[in-house]
């Protein structure tokens, strides 16, 4: 009874794995797909911890097998941000509105030789904590509130950002640049929390053709956009300030969304933060607090920009799945190419139990 089950689930991804390879344009051996299906299954099965030897306890080969193929070259490996793209189509609608999730995870880890170690932020623990931080790259399905995992990407640590003269706001947008030309093909929409909302993370992908949906801090220089006038010389590029605690009605248009609780209005306004106008939606909530949405896209509606913010916090469901049942925080290695092997494996085959059930 229990193979029937797992038999799906391996065709789940050996069909996920041709079309990655179509689409790549790759040649893998059929020895590495074979294993590659055991991997993933591994993953979702194995009790407690996985790693290396649980692997070898329950698998099919020895340890020094999943050590080497966890540990091949990038030309001889899966693309996994084509394979995941490949599993994404059979759960998201892909004909709707689609976005880009970014948001850094903490991984905890011991030790000082594993590469780019040191000290990332934790958001569970709201403290910073030694250990390793991935940048994950998740797909999100607006108009149904779902998200699937793309990629995970390692943050080099801040010794490595010394030698190359960046700062980590500079290097999530190297990251976002390595995968520019696959998520341009999905989506120009990238959502990402209020640390990102500053004009050099902003001007960084605007650069890459993308646009930035986040949320302002609290205290954000806002201004209305002016009426032009008909006189010579340069237009006005902002008028009077927002002031949230006296909003001018006349100005911006109330938006009517269930479950919402308090007020919500949408506007065009000039960030000062960004240098540029944005569609702006304002949530007055009940106890008179308010809080910025935006969009760097002005077509983009006002209930789109609140909708697609709150499906973002979709990616910390998957973190916390991926945690919790496909080992994400369990690999022991310590060559860069086998975690990163392994933060990836440990999203696929969440990606393929969504697909299964």
């Amino acid at each position: 009874m229990i193979s029937e089950p797992l038999s799906q689930y391996e065709e789940i991804l050996k069909n996920a794995i041709r079309a990655s390879m179509k689409e790549s344009g790759a040649k893998l051996a059929k020895t590495f797909q074979t294993l590659l299906i055991e991997i993933l299954t591994l993953y979702m099965i194995l009790p407690r911890k996985i790693n290396f030897t649980q692997m070898a306890r329950y698998g099919k080969h020895g340890e020094q097998t999943y050590r080497q193929n966890f540990n091949r070259k990038k030309k001889d490996c899966i693309d996994w941000l084509l394979l995941n793209l490949s599993l994404a189509r059979r759960v998201l609608e892909m004909e709707g509105l689609l976005a880009i999730a970014i948001d850094p995870c903490y991984i905890s880890k011991a030790g000082k030789k594993t590469p780019h170690i040191g000290r990332f932020w934790s958001g569970c623990a709201g403290a910073v904590k030694h250990g390793l931080e991935i940048m994950g790259v998740g797909l999100l399905d607006v108009a149904n509130n779902k998200c699937m995992m793309l990629r995970a990407h390692q943050t080099i640590g801040n010794s490595a950002l010394k030698m190359r003269n960046k700062t980590l706001v500079e290097y999530y947008i190297s990251v976002m640049k390595r995968y520019s030309k696959k998520l341009l093909s999905i989506t120009d929409i990238v959502v990402a929390d209020a640390f990102f909302s500053t004009s050099t993370f902003e001007k960084g992908i605007s650069d890459l053709d993308f646009y930035l949906v986040s949320r302002f801090r609290d205290n954000a220089c806002l201004h209305y956009i002016p009426k032009r006038e008909k006189r010579r010389g340069r237009p006005r590029v902002k008028g009077d300030k927002i002031d949230l605690a006296n909003l001018n009605p006349s100005c911006m248009e109330e938006l009517h969304i269930d479950g919402l609780d308090g007020k919500a209005y949408t506007l065009e306004a000039y960030a000062k933060a960004l240098k540029k106008r944005v569609r702006l939606v304002i949530w007055r909530m009940p106890g008179g607090k308010c809080k910025l949405f935006f969009s760097t896209k002005l077509s983009m509606m006002g209930e789109e920009v609140l909708k697609t913010y709150r499906t973002r916090f979709q990616i910390e469901f998957c973190y916390r799945d991926s945690k919790q049942f496909t080992g994400l925080m369990d690999c022991q290695a310590r060559h860069k190419s086998q975690l990163d092997f392994a933060f990836n494996a440990s999203f696929a085959s969440l990606n393929a139990a969504k697909v299964f059930c």
